[in-house]
């Protein structure tokens, strides 16, 4: 059963602004950290976990959301993360400390877990089977368009008021959005009411915190802390107590016999490695702009429009020409071009011009452009349609867990390249962030220091990126040895189909 009438399409327009919401609270963030760090008197540690939490809980919440919903009703849990979401939205806006704002992150991460599966799931109900194409197309578009748009919102945002503003946006599209479907969409559930995985949520999330928290302590402490080491071995064990369970219950969180496939595993983590290296360099780039080249928020939103319009040709010309290439060959040729781009990133001074650096953005824009979309179309194309929503949400938490660990592992590796490149006889002050550095610095009226702390975090930066190159060589060679050979479908961006079987039943 599907509604009728035009307000299907206006309900459609409504849950877009939600996805809009989210897409943007996944990069808008990157150019607040500069002013969050001083406002809060955050240290680089604390910036990633302002930047972790959300994606973090996203990706550990996605799995059980789809299953909550079709136990207890779609539209009733969309409405109720709307309404979290924006109110979590709200106490990030005034969070008065960091420990509040991770806080408030997280239960923002939370919601966007439930809205994007829920608001997919709707598309069913909504629209007719020759509809759906289109209705799908428009929720992929509002779902991915938020990620590029955050950047240059937030910029234009921090600009003109303080840094709160960068989550009070999503209030009023919130406010539509919970309107527009409450009286639009209707209720839906599964006929068949499979039993929550209560241990394999805990298990997962646990072990993804444990992991990440490892890591960015590592960062703070140095690697032979015994606290960050424990609490990363920890969390490993507790993953694998997590696929342990996955295999023996009855009601997997995870329906591990999806990577039985080459296609879907291979797939997946090729897919997974354009996030890790995509969301460490939107971590470490604004900083680059704003404490060492000088930019204010709108400037550095706008900088980063390079690798946008690279990915964006990339995208486009797999589209063009994929069809007459194998999988393997563009998924290599892509991560070549990534490996390029962050090697000549690798060599950036504090004295780069900006067309220097929007060069090697291009490059490595356009290679995410060629690997991520192809690995994911390569990952879903060998899905029955009954498998097609577990292996769809399966491989989004999968991605989302590699931007928060990208995150944790470069902001880690530029953490401690900043501090090392310090001169011993810096303020302690300045190795909170490089952002304190220069206030620091510039409150001291020292030159020598603010070259020295804007020298430092460029060696750092070029760390991170030496590490994301190096990473991306392996991709190419996991591409050639594990990718069949064959011809695929190559799609041209985070489009997933809805299926749906006899069981949805409309309440």
């Amino acid at each position: 059963m599907n509604a009728t009438g035009k307000g299907r399409w206006w309900a459609l327009g409504a849950l877009s602004l939600s996805l809009l919401a989210v897409g943007l609270d996944l990069t808008v963030l990157n150019v607040a950290l500069p002013t969050m760090a001083v406002s809060l008197r955050a240290d680089t540690g604390q910036l990633q976990w302002i930047a972790d939490a959300y994606t973090l809980v996203l990706a550990a919440t996605l799995l059980p959301a789809g299953q909550l919903g079709d136990r207890y009703g779609r539209k009733r849990l969309l409405l109720t993360a709307l309404v979290v979401f924006g109110a979590a939205s709200a106490a990030c806006a005034y969070a008065p400390n960091t420990g509040a704002l991770i806080a408030a992150r997280s239960v923002l991460g939370m919601a966007a877990a439930f809205l994007m599966p829920l608001s997919m799931s709707v598309l069913a109900v909504l629209f007719s089977p020759a509809e759906r194409p289109k209705a799908v197309a428009v929720w992929a578009t509002a779902n991915s368009i938020g990620i590029p748009l955050g950047p240059i919102v937030g910029g234009w945002l921090l600009d003109r008021y303080w840094w709160g503003s960068v989550f009070l946006i999503n209030v009023p599209l919130v406010i539509i959005a919970v309107v527009a479907t409450a009286l639009l969409v209707p209720e839906s559930r599964s006929a068949r009411r499979s039993r929550l995985d209560v241990p394999g949520v805990l298990l997962s999330a646990a072990g993804l915190v444990s992991v990440t928290y490892g890591l960015i302590e590592a960062g703070e402490r140095g690697w032979g802390d015994a606290v960050a080491l424990g609490t990363m071995a920890g969390g490993v064990v507790l993953v694998a107590l997590f696929v342990a369970w996955q295999r023996r219950t009855t009601h997997p969180l995870a329906d591990l016999a999806l990577f039985s496939s080459r296609e879907f595993t291979w797939g997946t983590a090729l897919a997974t490695v354009a996030n890790f290296c995509m969301f460490g360099l939107l971590f470490a780039l604004p900083q680059y702009y704003q404490a060492v080249d000088g930019a204010d928020s709108l400037q550095t939103g706008l900088r980063l429009l390079p690798m946008i319009g690279g990915l964006l040709v990339g995208v486009r010309l797999m589209d063009r020409i994929g069809r007459n290439l194998t999988p393997k060959v563009i998924i290599a040729v892509g991560y070549v071009a990534v490996a390029v781009g962050l090697g000549l990133g690798a060599t950036t001074s504090p004295h780069s011009g900006y067309g220097f650096i929007a060069t090697w953005l291009t490059i490595l824009g356009f290679g995410i452009g060629c690997a991520m979309p192809t690995a994911m179309s390569v990952a879903v194309s060998q899905l029955t349609a009954e498998r097609s929503g577990a292996g769809s949400a399966l491989q989004m938490a999968v991605r989302q867990v590699g931007g928060a660990v990208g995150v944790a592992v470069l902001g880690t590796v530029l953490n401690n390249g900043y501090r090392s490149h310090l001169d011993g006889q810096a303020p302690d002050a300045v190795r909170a962030s490089v952002n304190v550095g220069v206030r620091v610095a510039e409150a001291l009226h020292s030159p020598a220091l603010l070259a020295n702390v804007r020298a430092a975090f460029t060696d750092g930066m070029s760390a991170t990126l030496w590490v994301s190159g190096g990473i991306s060589l392996v991709a190419v060679a996991l591409a050639v040895v594990f990718l069949p050979g064959r011809s695929a479908t190559i799609g041209g961006g985070d489009t997933e189909v809805v299926h749906r079987t006899e069981s949805e039943v409309i309440a």
